[in-house]
């Protein structure tokens, strides 16, 4: 029987797949030998490997494209990122290599827009969608990029209130967005979103108080799920909704032209991951496209807001274990040297899985293992994963020299902001080095040193000691 971890692996998924191989038995990340990163910064560490942002957006583009293309569908397609993703300078300015459409959905967002259109990043004419709920703040940013010639600077309204405090502060006419509220997963503790205008209201809305105006102009409609694309009764049946809006809506205002389709297309958490890509693509086409034929309208360009596909898939958070505790005859805990509830909170916040691998010792037998973090919190640990109710990683003696390095992969969406990047956080334990991974003209990786682990002066000042 063969029980080493490279065998169970081997046994259970496709490998190597996408991004992850074995040479000279430690594992590589994209070709990159994650020991080399290790013997040069230590550990814990993150990392970002840039080119799979330009890889992500390529490939949706590339399914949107071949979609309308042998549907005959004649709307445009525009990827749009989502900055609340990851709001980092290098993610911003390697998302705007690509030159995709922004979308905001806060005040402080502006400041970044503001940034990258000083430093030649972005233009004024691109195109910007301002989403969530706008307080005074928000508005205001939002009317002063309006006002200073952001041509294509869209607003989408949360609710109607927030359309007078537009009017009141943009100068000439105004385009504008409607988010139309969707309803909730059955299993979800609400009915309905609290975002969005309700569907009941949006019609009546429109023929009231856009539809009559001369300065404002209604160019999108925005519907989203938070669960994201998926191939399931409760998506396509709002999307089927929200389709349905759009025509009745077009009918009104003639000038409306897209619909934004939020709520993004998942990444793998686990090599055993599978999602029919160009099949779901080309149902959403396929489905707007029936819809507007039926009604007799144009088809709309398609907007897609992708945050968490954009970048998720270009992070890592690498660990080394500690020590080895064994607590009872049947649990083994590898104690890790940080904190997953701060470095990966969504897998203590919302249980998300990642996907978890050994760096090294492949050969060695396998063992059901749980990780524990290095924080105090009983809820500091990560035991199972997304096919499978517990976790099983390489063996080893106590006295092994070179210590089990485990990295938890496709952690680039929103684990830096969640936990408070550079804050103070639980237990006082810092936060780990950032290294970024890139490509030169020569295809040669290249890495550099983006943040140092936090200092114990910095915590201080931050605490009001200093």
């Amino acid at each position: 029987m063969k029980n080493r971890y490279l065998d169970l692996i081997d046994q259970t998924f496709y490998f190597p797949q996408d991004g992850f191989d074995i040479e000279e038995d430690y594992l590589t990340f994209h070709g990159m030998p994650l020991k080399k990163l290790i013997d040069i910064y230590g550990t814990p560490l993150k990392l970002t490997y840039l080119p799979k942002i330009g890889a992500q957006i390529k490939k949706a583009r590339n399914l949107f494209h071949k979609s309308m293309k042998s549907l005959g569908y004649k709307g445009r397609y525009h990827y749009c990122y989502c900055t609340k993703s990851s709001h980092f300078r290098y993610i911003l300015e390697e998302v705007c290599r690509h030159d995709v459409e922004l979308e905001t959905s806060s005040s402080y967002d502006i400041d970044i827009i503001r940034l990258l259109e000083k430093k030649g990043k972005i233009n004024k004419s691109k195109i910007l969608v301002h989403n969530g709920y706008k307080p005074a703040d928000y508005l205001d940013k939002i009317a002063g990029l309006i006002n200073d010639g952001f041509k294509n600077s869209i607003p989408v309204l949360d609710n109607m209130e927030e359309l007078d405090g537009l009017k009141q502060r943009v100068k000439g006419d105004l385009k504008i967005g409607l988010r139309v509220a969707t309803e909730e997963e059955p299993n979800f503790s609400v009915y309905t979103s609290r975002l969005g205008i309700s569907a009941n209201d949006i019609i009546s809305f429109a023929k009231k108080r856009i539809a009559r105006s001369k300065k404002i102009q209604l160019k999108m409609l925005h519907f989203f799920v938070d669960t994201g694309i998926k191939d399931s009764l409760y998506y396509w049946g709002e999307l089927k909704k929200a389709v349905k809006i759009y025509c009745e809506l077009k009918k009104i205002c003639p000038e409306l032209r897209a619909i934004n389709i939020g709520g993004g297309m998942p990444i793998r958490h686990s090599l055993g991951f599978e999602f029919d890509y160009p099949y779901m693509v080309n149902e959403i086409v396929s489905m707007i496209q029936q819809a507007c034929v039926a009604d007799g309208i144009e088809e709309p360009d398609i907007l897609t807001e992708f945050g968490k596909y954009t970048v998720g898939e270009s992070g890592a958070t690498i660990f080394s274990v500690l020590g080895q505790k064994r607590q009872n005859q049947s649990e083994l805990w590898y104690m890790i040297d940080n904190s997953l509830m701060n470095t990966i909170p969504d897998s203590w916040g919302i249980n998300e899985r990642f996907i978890l691998l050994p760096l090294n010792k492949w050969k060695n037998e396998y063992t059901r293992v749980n990780i524990g973090g290095l924080s105090c919190d009983n809820s500091d640990y990560y035991n199972s994963e997304v096919h499978e109710n517990q976790v099983f990683l390489p063996s080893y003696p106590v006295d092994d020299k070179e210590p089990l390095y485990l990295g938890f992969f496709h952690t680039g969406a929103y684990q830096d902001s969640i936990s408070g990047f550079g804050g103070i956080k639980h237990c006082l334990i810092p936060g780990p080095k950032h290294i970024l991974i890139n490509k030169d003209s020569n295809g040669n990786f290249t890495h550099e040193l983006t943040s140092e682990t936090q200092s114990a002066e910095h915590m201080m000042k931050l605490l009001g000691y200093q």
